[in-house]
């Protein structure tokens, strides 16, 4: 079976494991700070506060940007269900606005629709590696005085107009699952220019401790471990190669698949560099199978395709349960077409030769 994601884990990691293990530092040692530091310049941010996972960072850049009680933020209705929940989770409100059906993006144009006088801030997600469009957004969120938190938690090294997604608004949140296009195992991370905001992030993941045994607000235990750390600081040398292969199995991908009736390939928006957490396709009426058959065929010739979320995150149970349901039909109506193929650095030329021949054996059957 060719996997839909593989961590790529070599020798340099396995040293750095070992190094952590003999030195007794477990947690709180140099490790998480080294990472900090150089995820933060990779990025083009002043400080990183790492955490325990991406969802934890999403939570703690929340609360540190001050959101809390009945305050709205704006989201996208196709994204991973930890979007909506650390909104819910500082007891705000997540308010959904639909996604482009192209890039599958939060819709920049329908922002300022949902914008109320409860509105503190706007959550982009730059979704499956494709940067959401920022200049406009970011000149919505400056007119409406809106802070604004990037979701990057899938778009590592992704880039926006030249610049790397996680580097525009207050903070930016990155996830380091082992899915992920780097990884450490679990963990995350939090990356901010503002020093006072680095501070309160810190307590935050830290049982609001201040010096040892001193605390000064309600915080969590959400810092990283050293086994992590280390894990990432190799991941992130690797990083620019792990992207270069992403992005020349999409291009491989994309020239295999785009004459296919029926099957719509990745479109890369303006100004914006993909780094293909996921390559995403379309399954049409066009083509003699459809999304689920296609799948299902994929995975019996050996070839690990999934479907993408199963539903939009505006319309999952717990949502409707607390009144946040919301109708967004275009990511609706892209879900029931959207599927993954694998893209990962492991997925060698010869399993795209295979995959793209898959897929136009399958486009004959008519």
């Amino acid at each position: 079976m060719i996997p839909i994601a593989k961590p790529n884990i070599g020798k340099e990691e396995e040293e750095a494991v070992l190094e952590v293990l003999r030195s007794g530092y477990l947690v709180r040692g140099p490790k998480a700070k080294e990472l900090e530091e150089k995820f933060s310049e990779y990025i083009g941010r002043k400080s990183g506060v790492s955490t325990s996972s991406g969802t934890a960072a999403l939570h703690i850049a929340l609360l540190a940007n001050g959101i809390g009680k009945d305050d709205e933020v704006i989201i996208p209705p196709l994204t991973f269900f930890a979007s909506a929940s650390t909104v819910l989770f500082c007891r705000a409100k997540p308010v959904f606005v639909d996604v482009d059906p192209v890039t599958f993006n939060m819709d920049v144009g329908k922002i300022e629709e949902v914008i109320t006088p409860e509105t503190k801030a706007i959550m982009p997600v730059h979704l499956y590696g494709q940067p959401v469009d920022m200049k406009p957004l970011m000149e919505i969120a400056e007119k409406h005085d809106l802070k604004v938190i990037e979701d990057a938690c899938q778009s590592h090294g992704a880039e926006y107009g030249g610049k790397k997604v996680g580097a525009f608004g207050e903070a930016s949140c990155f996830s380091f699952y082992p899915t992920k296009n780097m990884v450490v195992g679990e963990g995350g991370m939090v990356l901010v220019d503002d020093q006072d905001v680095k501070v309160e992030c810190t307590l935050l993941r830290e049982h609001g401790e201040i010096t040892t045994y001193e605390h000064v607000l309600l915080g969590y235990n959400y810092r990283m471990n050293e086994i992590a750390a280390a894990i990432g600081v190799e991941q992130l040398k690797k990083l620019p190669g792990f992207i270069e292969k992403r992005q020349e199995n999409a291009r491989r991908l994309t020239e295999g698949l785009a004459d296919v009736d029926g099957i719509q390939t990745p479109v890369v928006g303006d100004n914006r560099t993909h780094v293909y957490y996921q390559y995403i396709i379309k399954v049409e009426k066009e083509f003699p199978l459809n999304r689920d058959e296609l799948v299902k065929y994929l995975n019996g010739k050996g070839i690990g395709a999934r479907p993408s979320y199963p539903k939009p995150l505006s319309e999952q149970a717990i949502l409707r349960t607390l009144g946040f349901a919301t109708d967004c039909p275009v990511a609706r109506e892209v879900l029931q077409k959207m599927m993954e193929l694998p893209v990962h650095p492991l997925v060698s030329k010869d399993d795209i030769t295979y995959i793209v021949d898959t897929v136009r054996e399958v486009s004959r059957m008519r």
